[in-house]
């Protein structure tokens, strides 16, 4: 039975069970209770979530003493929330450290609210300084992205010296997942992954919203097969009229020409860049551009794709940057003699993302759309945002042809923390 609750503003519910162990009159007065708390917003809590005995209690006598119309007060909303368990540390335990960043320390964990594992990822918190913009960034995004390649935030705690975000826990990331095939995945594999990929970001990209660190080790993966985008720490809301933002994003090697070269002025097209970049990597087994300082970024791009001239980026011989690093002028080669496991439109829809010009590079949502994705059928097209690919038939991974065990194998990886890498 779905019900809802109100909620915090930045939480909403569905649906609950009510244990067996009560009477069916105290059920369906709980029902009715619950039924009658109606909100706009809305956040999914999970089938098998085990609400404590106390509130379940407290809430039939609320249902017994008051008008089951009576709304909430966002006092009583917050107090429901916190007798369930919500936005408390004791409702999790921590099972493990997983890693640690810059500014947070990553667990594995487990909610007594469902017994699930959960990735539990701790920010500190400076008196002096208050929460980290990425923490702050991070929630205010995530509380409001609900899609199945997306990773859930199912609870926000926070303390004088912390604030925890509780993650849904996944198996593994893209990165962990080609070491554990050989670095040979299945081009089949390859293919449902990068059309993943882009279902994510283009939810992101129609919302405004740019991830700006798109890498492998930010693509986390359950042991189903599904991908997820993760850590958004440095994702941005894209405002109108244009902002100008920081130029010091993306992972080096996943990072785009423009920016390398000192654009602050940018869209989706950044996260596109790295997007192929990535889908060259599933497809080699090794980075496209791994350079070590942006000098060297930039000549394994110019290299591989041809230095850049007015014909194929408009503008680009009065960027002062350009023009002071003094490159030979290379020129491009053709993508299918490095990256051969790729068909056809594999290769084009490649050279698409990798375009110099922002204005030409290919959107998430042109490139979800592309032909290289027709075999796996038009279907796929037509999924609800929470549903995910693998609950049509026709979408199945096969046995990567590099695998060193089985093709899923939990290495224990959850939401990277920020600058881990």
């Amino acid at each position: 039975a779905k019900c809802s609750l109100h909620k915090l503003p930045s939480f909403s519910f569905t649906v609950i069970y009510v244990p067996q162990i009560m009477h069916l009159q105290e059920t369906v007065q709980v029902h009715a209770r619950i039924k009658s708390l109606k909100s706009r917003k809305r956040m999914s809590l999970p089938m098998d979530i085990r609400l404590p005995p106390e509130f379940l209690k407290k809430l039939q006598l609320e249902s017994e003493n008051s008008p089951l119309c009576k709304p909430l007060s966002r006092m009583s909303r917050r107090a429901s929330l916190s007798d369930i368990g919500f936005g408390k540390l004791e409702t999790y335990v921590k099972l493990g450290k997983l890693g640690e960043g810059t500014y947070a320390t990553v667990f594995k964990g487990r909610s007594k609210l469902t017994e699930n594992l959960v990735a539990l990822k701790e920010i500190r918190l400076e008196h002096e300084e208050g929460a980290p913009c990425t923490a702050i960034r991070e929630v205010s995004l995530l509380k409001n992205l609900k899609h199945a390649n997306i990773v859930t935030l199912h609870d926000i705690i926070h303390t004088d010296r912390c604030l925890t975000l509780v993650f849904e826990y996944l198996d593994s990331d893209l990165k962990q997942y080609l070491d554990n095939c050989g670095n040979l995945m299945s081009m089949h594999n390859v293919k449902i992954f990068m059309f993943q990929l882009l279902r994510g970001l283009s939810y992101c990209h129609k919302r405004k919203i740019l991830h700006r660190d798109l890498k492998p080790q930010n693509l986390l993966i359950n042991d189903k097969g599904e991908l997820k985008l993760a850590d958004f720490g440095l994702a941005r809301a894209k405002s109108v009229p244009t902002k100008t933002y920081s130029n010091e994003v993306v992972t080096l090697w996943y990072r785009p020409p423009d920016v390398l070269l000192g654009s602050t002025e940018y869209s989706t097209p950044i996260d596109m860049w790295g997007v192929g970049c990535i889908l060259y990597e599933m497809a080699t087994g090794r980075p496209m551009f791994p350079g070590a300082t942006v000098k060297e970024e930039l000549h394994l791009i110019y290299r591989l794709m041809g230095t850049p001239t007015e014909e194929t980026w408009s503008g680009i011989s009065s960027n002062e940057e350009f023009g002071s690093y003094l490159f030979p002028q290379y020129k491009p080669q053709a993508l299918i003699n490095h990256v051969p496991r790729l068909d056809t439109e594999g290769i084009e829809l490649l050279s698409a993302l990798l375009l110099y010009d922002t204005r030409s590079r290919i959107s998430s949502e042109g490139a979800l759309r592309h032909p290289y994705f027709l075999s796996l059928g038009d279907n796929i097209h037509n999924l609800a945002d929470t549903a995910s690919v693998f609950s049509l038939r026709e979408v199945q991974l096969q046995k990567d042809p590099g695998h060193r065990s089985s093709v899923f194998q939990p290495l224990g990886k959850v939401t990277d923390t920020q600058n881990m890498t």
